[in-house]
């Protein structure tokens, strides 16, 4: 139980913390399009996107496959830089944006889960059991991402509804502001 624990908290801060700020631009570009009647749709996406980065993450722990960290910290920012930018390629053609995101979330989440597969590798002992720390990180994750999601809404909920920003420009102010810091990020990381 205190392996759980620990992992939960982990997979909390893989979200939280102020160092994951590549995962929350990707689940700032990801629910971006999305409002707040949107909230399941919204909690099925950020799910397929833990069912990626879990996938990923078991397959590199078990030593399955292997990629080097500088691709990797090079990629994940690049699956937010195409996020945002579908964001705004798609602006006006929500419906079909909403499907891409789907797929986006669980194909980016595979890249995404190779981000903690070293330090998980490093972590856990070759006899110790990987079920219960990895379920406790990956729902930690999850716990991360549905605040996160939360937190979202209820900004877009108070600039929509008090401040009456439209919906149009709050899309197109996220996804070319993540856009941007994204790039930045790519460019930094070019292996």
């Amino acid at each position: 139980m205190q392996d759980f624990l620990l992992y939960l908290k982990l997979g909390w801060e893989h979200i939280i913390s102020t160092d994951a700020l590549d995962h929350q631009f990707f689940v700032l570009a990801l629910a971006a399009v999305y409002s707040y009647n949107d909230f399941k749709k919204l909690l099925i996406l950020v799910t397929a996107f833990t069912i990626g980065h879990s996938i990923t993450l078991i397959l590199s722990v078990l030593d399955v496959f292997r990629i080097s960290s500088k691709w990797v910290e090079f990629l994940i920012p690049t699956t937010i830089l195409i996020t945002s930018f579908d964001n705004i390629l798609m602006k006006n053609h929500q419906k079909n944006l909403v499907k891409i995101n789907y797929w986006l979330a669980l194909f980016f989440g595979l890249i995404h889960g190779m981000g903690f597969a070293n330090t998980a590798r490093m972590m856990l002992a070759k006899e110790q059991s990987i079920f219960f720390p990895l379920l406790g990180f990956n729902i930690g994750l999850e716990l991360g991402q549905i605040v996160m999601v939360l937190g979202i809404l209820i900004l877009l909920f108070v600039l929509l509804n008090i401040f009456k920003i439209n919906r149009e420009n709050w899309i197109m102010f996220v996804s070319s502001g993540v856009f941007a810091l994204s790039l930045k990020m790519v460019l930094e990381r070019i292996p």
